[in-house]
């Protein structure tokens, strides 16, 4: 198996950009390969299987949807953090939902779903955790509430954006943090 990072990591993202565009079905190494803009099987040359495809997307989608360190600095303020998030989500759409493509595979495929229950757990435990220890408010049932929250919301955004449009997403995003955070989220 290949071992160049660089042609790895563009590799993934030409994945997640046909996974956010085809779906699923239409992920095939030949598709990867066609999108990315190299010789046809290459992407056999980095990833043996589909499978093992789908497990390094997961794991690349998340790479790309990592914060700047910059957002993170100075005093932290729940309705900023999640204001980010959303625009962070919005630049990086297609990498949102290929994750979401992600999830709808996992419930066909039983080792996916062991991957995905297991990542996001820890993903989910590391944000709660720093969310706690960086002094924000709330207990951990309210940053578990807000994340569960802002998921639908960004899922809405990124597909329906329609349906949002009556609301203020500022304003939805400061009634989360307020009511779901107990000391307040602004």
């Amino acid at each position: 198996m290949r071992q160049n990072p660089e042609r790895r990591a563009a590799l993934l993202d030409a994945a997640i950009e046909v996974l956010a565009r085809e779906g699923s079905r239409g992920l095939t190494l030949r598709a990867v390969d066609a999108e990315a803009g190299v010789p046809t099987g290459t992407a056999s040359n980095y990833f043996a299987h589909r499978a093992q495809l789908l497990v390094q997307i997961l794991h690349r989608t998340r790479e790309r949807l990592v914060p700047d360190p910059a957002d993170l600095g100075g005093p932290l303020d729940t309705t900023v953090l999640l204001g980010q998030l959303l625009d962070r989500m919005r630049r990086e759409r297609s990498v949102h939902i290929a994750s979401l493509e992600l999830r709808l595979e996992a419930t066909r495929r039983p080792e996916l779903q062991a991957e995905l229950a297991g990542f996001q757990g820890a993903e989910l435990e590391a944000n709660v955790a720093w969310h706690l220890e960086s002094g924000l408010p709330g207990d951990r049932q309210g940053v578990v509430l807000l994340y569960l929250a802002m998921l639908g919301l960004i899922v809405d955004d990124l597909t329906v954006p329609a349906l949002l449009e009556p609301y203020s997403v500022e304003g939805l995003i400061r009634a989360m943090a307020e009511r779901l955070l107990p000391e307040g989220g602004a």
